[in-house]
């Protein structure tokens, strides 16, 4: 009697269906290089993938998974895939289907659960017919009177929005806003051109982001945010450069870190890469690069304090990954506190927009025009830069900001003395 009780009770335990995953959410967003779409769960999931021909599709197979609403693809994202449809081959098996427009090959991962989202699996979609662009060699760098090229990257994202604001603004819409018109601003001048890293609603790996402006060949890397803080009524913007030792302040390590976790929120699989993928990112010895970042920032800072208020009185030092170029001088502006209700409201205006973004751009031609690299167009027609005081400033400060000597600045403004009064307008020399 006891050997059937116990025969019956395995019976019944194993008889019993092992929960599986629940999907949902699915999100697609397409690139210039692929199309990815990312299922939402609730657990991990037992799943296989398979191509079939005639028309072409991706097969995703979930093992004991359900969906309790149907899927939903967005068509302004949609790139390579032209349908999404779901079924139930088998009594324990979730089957999701890509129907595609092309032969694709891909790439599958997935996530564990950070910040906002839960579980992903993520599917990278590449087409096979896309042609990849040669990268110019270093005989291409030898133009007579050639543009500066600005690399112009928009934050976070795709499936990272970046910080939220009190109404729902997120970071990702408006930083790129900003983006693109610092693009026209940029073009706008003589002798330089803007080209974005990111132009549109889709994610792109910190490593990557760099990577794409050396292969613009560009002179210089800005990346563009909108910070948050606890407390609302921080505000201000921010210029930060690498830094070679420590965050020059705890907000400026925080930060730091928050804008480092960009790739686990945007889905990047870092199975078998070393930490923070050390053995491809920057050696902190390039300390020319670094030293023309800082040269930058201050020009930028230096614009911006112009335009409104600023949450330091100096440029900021942290360990960005997204600055670690080894060859492109580099910056992050950090535009205003997307935390802070006033600000969030401007990140949303236009006009505020255009406004920052020009004032960014002033910043960076006074760079240029001041230290313009040997066979552009500005080293062969610049123009004198001129600066106006304002309350605070002494002529050592402006000396040191532009990287000039004191004695040259006096000899270039015809001053007998360091007094200088609020409005005067200093020319600047060039070096």
């Amino acid at each position: 009697m006891l050997v059937r009780v116990v025969t019956a009770w395995i019976l019944l335990v194993f008889s019993v269906p092992i929960l599986g995953a629940e999907v949902d959410g699915f999100r697609v967003w397409t690139d210039p290089e692929k199309t990815r779409a990312v299922l939402d769960l609730d657990a991990r999931a037992d799943h296989k993938l398979f191509t079939l021909d005639g028309p072409p599709r991706i097969v995703i197979d979930l093992k004991r998974s359900s969906l309790d609403s149907p899927l939903a693809l967005a068509s302004e994202h949609a790139g390579i895939i032209r349908g999404v449809r779901h079924g139930t081959p088998s009594a324990d098996t979730l089957r999701v289907v890509l129907d595609l427009r092309d032969e694709a090959n891909l790439k599958s991962f997935m996530l564990d659960p950070v910040g906002q989202y839960g579980y992903r699996l993520v599917v990278d979609l590449f087409p096979k017919d896309r042609v990849s662009r040669p990268v110019k060699q270093m005989a291409d760098l030898r133009e007579i009177d050639r543009d500066i090229v600005v690399a112009i990257d928009a934050g976070h994202g795709g499936e990272d929005p970046g910080a939220i604001g009190k109404s729902r603004t997120r970071e990702k819409d408006v930083v790129l806003a900003i983006a693109r018109e610092l693009k026209k601003s940029i073009d706008a001048r003589p002798g330089m051109r803007g080209v974005l890293i990111r132009t549109g609603d889709y994610f792109i790996p910190l490593r990557d982001r760099f990577e794409k402006a050396r292969q613009h060949r560009a002179d210089l890397f800005i990346s563009v945010h909108a910070d948050a803080f606890t407390k609302r009524h921080v505000a201000g913007s921010s210029v930060f450069v690498l830094s070679r030792k420590g965050a020059s302040s705890e907000f400026a390590r925080r930060l730091a870190a928050s804008e480092n976790s960009a790739d686990l929120v945007g889905g990047v699989s870092l199975r078998g890469k070393d930490d923070m993928l050390a053995s491809v990112l920057l050696d902190l010895s390039q300390s020319a690069t670094m030293e023309a970042s800082s040269a930058v920032a201050d020009s930028v800072f230096s614009s911006l304090s112009h335009m409104g208020k600023t949450h330091k009185r100096h440029v900021e030092h942290a360990n960005f990954a997204v600055l670690k170029s080894p060859d492109v001088p580099s910056i992050l502006v950090e535009t205003a506190f997307i935390s802070n209700p006033s600000e969030e409201k401007r990140l949303r205006d236009k006009a505020w927009q255009r406004s920052m973004a020009r004032t960014i751009a002033d910043g960076v031609q006074d760079y240029f025009y001041l230290s313009s690299p040997p066979g552009t167009w500005i080293a062969a027609n610049r123009q004198p830069v001129k600066y106006r005081v304002v309350r605070g400033d002494t002529l050592g400060e402006i000396a040191h900001r532009y990287r000039v000597s004191l004695y040259s600045l006096r000899r270039a403004n015809g001053l007998n003395s360091d007094t200088i009064r609020v409005g005067a307008e200093l020319l600047i020399p060039t070096t």
